[in-house]
């Protein structure tokens, strides 16, 4: 658990600073990865919920209020509430991880590698040229390049890892399973010939720590639409098919077809 700053009975509040390398869109953070940061500090294994309520300033100081008590915490950019962090239940049923071969073969096909996706509004490879996730052109991301598989029943990608992400131990950070899980939910969608509107809420559990250097299967499936409200499911297997780490999403609103 990160160390804090400032402490006063059961609550606690700590810088809390996003980095442009880990963006989502051109001027946010990556949701999934702003969640799994703000998740480490609850200290807990079980499933953790976090509600996006605002964009997500990059390389600008936002503070993080922990209750340890209630186990939850706020993040706030001055006045402005950025996310709502508390722990959760997380109960769906994910479906068995695609074949590893078909995923290899369609991941051509995934929205991440689309030349000109958005033909003028945003320039660059794909759905979201420089997103920490999924984007093609961001030359430090994970490059989840979720395609549609099973004729679009769920999306997935073979993740390729590096060593260079792992730490002291040779693990991925949590933050970077979180950041996986991302981008894969809102593709599922996309498979459906839908494009949903920005990450509302995500609720996630990491179930073991994962080895950097290493090829996972990352998987995302859609749930249902309750008006506004697109849920989606995601999951990360092992060569295995050993659960590793899974989230439900939630997506808010639609967005016009691309230009």
């Amino acid at each position: 658990m990160p160390d804090l700053d400032r402490v006063v009975g059961n609550s606690a509040s700590q810088t809390f600073i996003i980095a442009d390398r880990f963006r989502g869109p051109p001027f946010s953070g990556n949701g999934g990865y702003v969640a799994g940061s703000a998740a480490e500090f609850l200290g807990t294994t079980d499933p953790v919920e976090v509600t996006l309520r605002s964009p997500i300033p990059l390389d600008d100081p936002m503070t993080l209020n922990l209750n340890s008590e209630e186990g939850a915490a706020t993040i706030w950019h001055g006045e402005t509430l950025i996310a709502e962090v508390k722990q959760s239940v997380l109960e769906m049923a994910i479906p068995a991880p695609p074949d590893w071969s078909q995923t290899l073969a369609a991941e051509s096909k995934s929205p991440a590698l689309i030349e000109r996706f958005h033909s003028e509004s945003l320039a660059g490879t794909g759905f979201h040229p420089i997103c920490f996730c999924c984007g093609a052109d961001h030359d430090q991301g994970l490059k989840v390049f979720a395609a549609p598989v099973q004729n679009g029943e769920q999306v997935a990608a073979v993740w390729k890892t590096s060593k260079e992400w792992g730490d002291e131990m040779g693990y991925l950070p949590d933050s970077f399973l979180w950041t996986a899980l991302d981008c894969p939910g809102q593709f599922a969608f996309l498979a459906d010939d839908i494009m949903t509107g920005l990450l509302g809420r995500i609720t996630g559990q990491i179930y073991q720590k994962v080895k950097a250097g290493g090829e996972y299967l990352v998987s995302g499936w859609r749930i249902g639409i309750e008006g506004k409200k697109h849920f989606a499911g995601t999951a990360i297997h092992d060569r295995d098919g050993n659960l590793l780490a899974c989230a439900k999403s939630v997506w808010i609103g639609r967005q016009s077809p691309r230009d």
